[in-house]
């Protein structure tokens, strides 16, 4: 159940920072087992081709930062931290290994909001920028090791790039690397001034262990800043830190909310509904689980997650695999019953 390509905005692949509500996991619960799944990606997706987009809203879901907190002291002693400047002008010094980028991507692909960040640097820079974002975009869901080292790549050419600091983090958070995308994260939200990144910095949280600070994070005023899309999302990040301190109740209380009562179909719902759901189920809700993945199912028109797999199990349905079959039957088995 490693559906990479859960809640794709196309099958360009770009990431997309409208949208928020179809966010996956990493807002604590998708379509998948794991509830901090890196799905979330596609609130990033802009779409066919694979580039960065930033809504009209000045920031999407997650920013990243630039470790703040990271500073290090500057002991002239000798030893001690670095300052973070000066371990960037050495990271600046390295040389940078290339990776190769296929003919059909020309850069043009990305968002035009992104496209404008880019025209801060020299024009043959901004392209070959713009071309590694399109990579991390068409990588990220079937090959994220690849995709986060593209990101990587546009690091080192553009780091004072907020969309640049978001890729990396995407890229890092898809990786499992959850210190790392919440500094990038922190880094992109400080060039911002959004707070998009918000739930996915909590959800971060959540991947490092830190269950209570996402928590914290969830009863923060920046919280009431997000749009709709964002406060779900929150929910969902909140209820996945209370099962992961063992608070299966407090889970189901903290995704009750008018949006999981609203008929209405919103992008959040099946994964709000999937959700409760799995958290239902949990418990050791059984009847109320099935109720809900069933609603799951209702809501899921473009299978953004597996309530349908989820509620066929509950029902006691087996999925037999018809290749698996058939590689039973060979063309000598055939002519041999013939004869």
């Amino acid at each position: 159940d490693d559906r990479r390509d859960d809640r794709r905005d196309s099958d360009r692949g770009g990431f997309r920072r409208d949208d928020r509500g179809d966010r996956g996991d990493r807002g604590g619960y998708g379509g998948r087992r794991d509830d901090r799944r890196d799905d979330r990606r596609d609130d990033w997706r802009d779409g066919d081709r694979g580039g960065f987009r930033r809504d009209d809203r000045g920031g999407r879901p997650g920013g990243f930062r630039g470790r703040d907190d990271y500073r290090g002291r500057d002991d002239r002693r000798g030893g001690g931290f670095q300052r973070r400047d000066d371990r960037d002008r050495d990271r600046d010094r390295e040389p940078i290994k290339r990776l190769p980028i296929p003919e059909d991507v020309t850069g043009e692909e990305i968002d035009k909001d992104v496209r404008q960040e880019l025209q801060s640097l020299p024009k043959t820079l901004a392209e070959d920028v713009a071309k590694n974002l399109v990579m991390v975009a068409r990588l990220i869901d079937e090959d994220p090791e690849g995709a986060y080292g593209y990101s990587k790549v546009a690091l080192r050419l553009a780091s004072r790039v907020a969309a640049v600091r978001e890729a990396a983090g995407f890229a890092a958070y898809a990786n499992q690397k959850y210190s790392e995308a919440l500094a990038e994260f922190r880094a992109a939200r400080r060039m911002t001034g959004t707070v998009d990144l918000w739930p996915l910095m909590a959800d971060c949280e959540r991947g490092l262990g830190r269950p209570e600070k996402a928590l914290d994070m969830a009863g923060a005023a920046e919280v009431h800043k997000l749009d709709k899309a964002g406060q779900v999302e929150m929910r969902l990040v909140a209820a996945g830190a209370r099962r992961d301190m063992g608070q299966l109740d407090a889970a189901i209380v903290t995704l009750q909310s008018p949006e999981l009562a609203s008929n209405s179909v919103q992008p959040w719902t099946a994964r709000l509904r999937y959700a409760y759901a799995d958290a239902l189920l949990a418990a050791g809700r059984e009847r109320e689980a099935r109720e809900w993945f069933a609603k799951a199912v209702e809501s899921d028109k473009d299978g953004s997650t597996d309530a349908s797999d989820r509620l066929a199990e509950l029902d006691g349905v087996e999925f037999v695999d018809a290749l698996d079959e058939n590689e039973a039957v060979t063309p000598d088995d055939e002519g041999s019953e013939k004869e």
